[in-house]
């Protein structure tokens, strides 16, 4: 018997769009009645039919038991693959084959019937995955208590929640034994308890010998999972191999774009005498990219004043995806003046010392304020970036982030610094 559970080759998805005149637009019915008495006197500008790819030209081969990432910016083709690979869609060329019952969970609720209540949902759901009524029973109890909806196990599915809805579902594709599981981006539907609770249940799954292609822009939870990875780049394999390297790609291609932020058009908070209006971030060694635990770390950022302003506080906090508060750096713990004049553009640089955060999301917080309470500028979600890996002497025994401190300081650039991050 071959080792192989699914084979793709020279797999292509291709779609019809239609390009209207550069004329076309929403009309009024009288627009449109005036252009049927003048159409046979003007020259038409005709919609154009274009040939979009969505996937071009990809082959690959997934071992039993392996778990496979697939990873990629939006438009890029993840989901289009996931749904050939489920049968939902056919490729317009290659082919695609799969050696083993497909379990997939590539949307909220995907086959459940919405007027059928949990318990037939998780019988259909066996069923379609051609499991018999004894093996669905056997599991069922186990089912049930991973997705946590015993008590609205016989109320139709239409009323759950969508976290409720996507458990269930879950819960069903992954206890069910399907060789094959295919999941997409759906579980960032759930909290971060049950995040992990499935990831937990996917390594199982491919400890069992099945097989798990797995679809996420949480990157940390594709190098928890997946010993393998494919970057995808505009329909196209781009990068497939380790998922450690091919991440380090992913990121080298868009990090430059993404650790660099423009603020003047974001919400925010505060009297507005002051605003930042851009932040950047970079490793302590000046290179672009995602930080690893351990770094040092340099926010800039830069700031348009109204009026002036003295003594006034300079905030960055860095929470995680839990919402936790992880590091507060200002300029009053630092012991920092800050003075800013009407009229000025000025650059501060927090400069973060051995930050140890765990492999995960954060987000950065910006604030102007006078003595940390009366707000001038106020940015819940300046920068987004994401820690992917552990330096070799993390201690993952320390309970962060609630013990954890870093050092830092905090200094104004002056024109001779001010491209430490610019020019980095």
């Amino acid at each position: 018997m071959s080792d192989i559970a699914i084979r793709v080759d020279g797999l292509g998805k291709a779609y019809q769009i239609t390009r209207g005149s550069t004329r076309s637009r929403y009309r009024t019915l009288q627009e449109d009645l005036i252009g049927l008495v003048r159409r046979p006197f003007s020259r038409a500008d005709a919609p154009r039919r274009e040939t979009f790819w969505a996937l071009k030209d990809i082959s690959f081969e997934v071992k039993h038991g392996e778990v496979l990432g697939i990873i990629g910016r939006n438009g890029a083709g993840k989901s289009t693959l996931l749904k050939i690979l489920s049968r939902i869609t056919k490729p317009t060329v290659g082919r695609a084959d799969l050696y083993g019952r497909v379990g997939s969970l590539l949307e909220v609720g995907t086959g459940f019937h919405p007027e059928l209540t949990g318990r037939e949902n998780v019988f259909l759901n066996g069923t379609i995955l051609g499991m018999t009524r004894g093996d669905i029973q056997r599991r069922f109890d186990e089912i049930v208590a991973f997705a946590e909806v015993e008590q609205f196990l016989d109320t139709p599915v239409k009323r759950y929640s969508s976290g409720m809805y996507m458990r269930l579902a879950f819960a069903v594709a992954a206890h069910l034994e399907p060789e094959i599981l295919v999941v997409d981006e759906v579980l960032a539907v759930g909290d971060a308890k049950f995040q992990e609770k499935c990831l937990g249940k996917m390594n199982e799954v491919a400890k069992q010998g099945r097989t798990v292609l797995f679809v996420s822009h949480n990157m940390a939870a594709v190098q928890q999972l997946c010993t393998t990875s494919i970057l995808l780049k505009a329909g196209e394999i781009e990068v497939m191999g380790a998922t450690g390297s091919v991440i380090a790609h992913y990121y080298s291609d868009t990090a430059i774009s993404q650790l660099d932020a423009n603020l003047r058009s974001v919400i925010r908070s505060g009297t507005g005498e002051a605003k930042v209006t851009s932040i950047a971030l970079r490793t302590g060694d000046g290179e672009v990219r995602y930080p690893t635990t351990g770094d040092d770390l340099l926010v800039q950022l830069e700031i348009e004043t109204e009026r002036n302003l003295k003594g006034i506080a300079l905030c960055i906090v860095i929470f995680n995806s839990a919402n936790e508060r992880i590091i507060d750096a200002n300029t009053n713990l630092a012991g920092t003046k800050v003075d800013l004049f009407a009229g000025e553009v000025s650059k501060w640089a927090f400069h973060l010392r051995n930050v140890r955060l765990r492999p995960d999301q954060y987000r950065i917080l910006t604030f102007i304020g006078i003595h940390n309470f009366q707000s001038i500028d106020h940015i819940e979600r300046a920068l987004t970036f994401e820690v992917t890996s552990s330096s070799s002497d993390f201690d993952e025994t320390i309970d962060y982030p609630s013990s954890y401190r870093c050092a830092f300081e905090i200094r104004r650039l002056s024109l001779e610094s001010e491209g430490l991050l610019q020019n980095a």
